[in-house]
C-alpha cells in the first residue's frame, strides 16, 4: 500500500502542476461551466481514449495519458462547481490551487479505503477496463444530472467524480509502470 500511495501522490503532483499552468495561462474561466459542462467535458476525453485504445490510430497527437490527467483535473473542477456553483467570476489561481488540494486530498483518502477492502483489485486490470468504468460512471452522471441530481439508492454526483478521477489516477500508475 505504501508503494500505491507514493505512486497516487506523484501523479497527482504532475495533475497538479498541469491544474496550476494553465491556471496561469487562462485563469479560472472554467468557473462558468455547469457540473453538466463538465461531465461532457469528462464524456469527450474518455471517449477519445476508448476510440485510440480500439483503433490503435491517434490522429490528434496528444497522448492517452495527457487525457487521463485532464480527466483528474476536469473531476476535480466537477467537484469544485459542486461546491461553489457555476459563476461568471473567475477564483484566484491560488485559491483555486488550495481547493484542488482539498479534494484530492478527499480522493486520496477514499483510494485508502477502497484499495484496503479491494485488496487494490486495480493492479490487476486493463488499461482499458479503467476507462470502460470511467465511462460508465460518466453515463452514470449524466443520468443522475438528468434526474436534477436526485437519486433513490445510488451515490450522487460527488462520489461518481471521486471514482472516476482515482480510475484515471490509477490508469496512469499503471502507465507509468509500463515505461
Amino acid at each position: 500500500m505504501h508503494k500505491t500511495a507514493s505512486q497516487y501522490k506523484k501523479v497527482i503532483e504532475n495533475c497538479r502542476t498541469i491544474f496550476e499552468k494553465k491556471g496561469k495561462d487562462y485563469g479560472t474561466a472554467w468557473r462558468i461551466l455547469r457540473v453538466s459542462s463538465l461531465t461532457d467535458q469528462l464524456f469527450i476525453k474518455a471517449q477519445r481514449i476508448r476510440t485510440i485504445q480500439e483503433t490503435g490510430i491517434n490522429k490528434v497527437g496528444e497522448n492517452v495519458e495527457d487525457e487521463f490527467i485532464a480527466i483528474v483535473n476536469y473531476c476535480v473542477m466537477g467537484l469544485l462547481q459542486l461546491d461553489l456553483g457555476p459563476k461568471a467570476e473567475e477564483l484566484a489561481v491560488e485559491k483555486a490551487v488550495e481547493l484542488y488540494d482539498s479534494k484530492t486530498q478527499m480522493a486520496f483518502e477514499l483510494m485508502e479505503k477502497k484499495n484496503h477492502d479491494y485488496g487494490e483489485a486495480w493492479r490487476d486490470m486493463r488499461i482499458s477496463s479503467l476507462t470502460d468504468l470511467i465511462m460508465m460512471k460518466i453515463l452514470r452522471t449524466k443520468q443522475i444530472e438528468d434526474n436534477q441530481g436526485e437519486t433513490l439508492i445510488s451515490e450522487g454526483i460527488d462520489a461518481n467524480y471521486l471514482d472516476m478521477l482515482n480510475y484515471a489516477v490509477f490508469a496512469l500508475i499503471k502507465m507509468n509502470e509500463q515505461e
